[in-house]
């Protein structure tokens, strides 16, 4: 019984922040540029749960700076409503630095829950991997596509 009470409420949290997109938006943080469309946040917590399966992504800023550092590849998907933003506001410029595709999206609970963690999570990045090829490739083209800040 409380097995499914628990299963409500995380499905009723992904459905809250989903119909309220517009009230996400007024909390982003100043730096949360590109940011992505519904229909590409979507896309990207879609793929990055394919990516979770097989243990695919990296999270959290310590884990995805290490690997940036190390020269590793993949799409960066920021939380826009990440605050204080000196948490993280070093790793855009690091993206650019290593011509890495990044995008913000709304919500770091949405975020979280993508990977498979009822914790929000501020950064991920995707890999790229068989297993979700089209996917990746789909999401990796409209992030491209996306104009960066100047």
């Amino acid at each position: 019984m409380t097995k499914v009470k628990k299963e409500k409420t995380v499905e009723e949290e992904t459905g809250g922040t989903e119909k309220s997109c517009e009230e996400l938006i007024t909390v982003l943080n100043p730096i949360a540029n590109p940011l992505a469309s519904r229909k590409l946040s979507k896309k990207l917590y879609k793929c990055i749960k394919k990516a979770a399966k097989v243990k695919q992504i990296r999270r959290g800023v310590k884990e995805v700076q290490k690997f940036l550092n190390k020269g590793e590849r993949g799409i960066v998907v920021f939380a826009g409503d990440t605050l204080p933003i000196d948490v993280y506001c070093h790793l855009p410029v690091m993206c650019e630095d290593g011509n890495l595709p990044y995008v913000y999206v709304p919500s770091k609970v949405d975020l979280g829950l993508s990977a498979g963690t009822k914790r929000p999570t501020c950064v991920i990045m995707i890999k790229s991997n068989d297993e979700y090829k089209e996917a990746y490739d789909e999401c990796l083209e409209e992030v491209s596509s996306l104009p960066k800040p100047i």
